[in-house]
């Protein structure tokens, strides 16, 4: 082989690696993809007027907590050098009530399907 043939042969390779690279992107988007559809394959399909109930049940929960209540937090302050009180902290307590107030809002837009028993299936 001489130099040219080379030079063709590198050049006909780095072609061909382009050429599988793209193929390669392809594949994995395709991959993704069919991950994702695998991924929601057994959920329950939602119309957007529900989303929005949701998104609206949420929001009504977010609402009616009371963030005011001192008492669902517990802080930890500090005091600088120059005698200034900060707040070095702030955790919220009570994350429970907040979580019981959105699962409400949330479940009651549904109803409670009934489970097969072990005797039934």
């Amino acid at each position: 082989m001489n130099a040219k043939d080379l030079e063709l042969k590198i050049s006909g390779l780095e072609k061909a690696i382009k050429e599988h690279d793209d193929a390669s992107v392809t594949f994995q988007n395709d991959l993704k993809s069919t991950q994702k559809q695998l991924d929601d394959y057994n959920k329950p399909e939602l119309t957007p007027l529900m989303m929005d109930n949701i998104h609206d049940a949420v929001e009504k929960a977010i609402e009616g907590y009371d963030f005011s209540n001192t008492d669902n937090y517990e802080v930890e302050f500090g005091m600088e050098y120059d005698g200034k009180v900060h707040l070095e902290s702030i955790d919220l307590q009570c994350a429970y009530e907040l979580t019981e107030n959105l699962v409400d809002k949330v479940c009651s837009l549904f109803k409670e399907a009934e489970c097969p028993t072990e005797e039934e299936e």
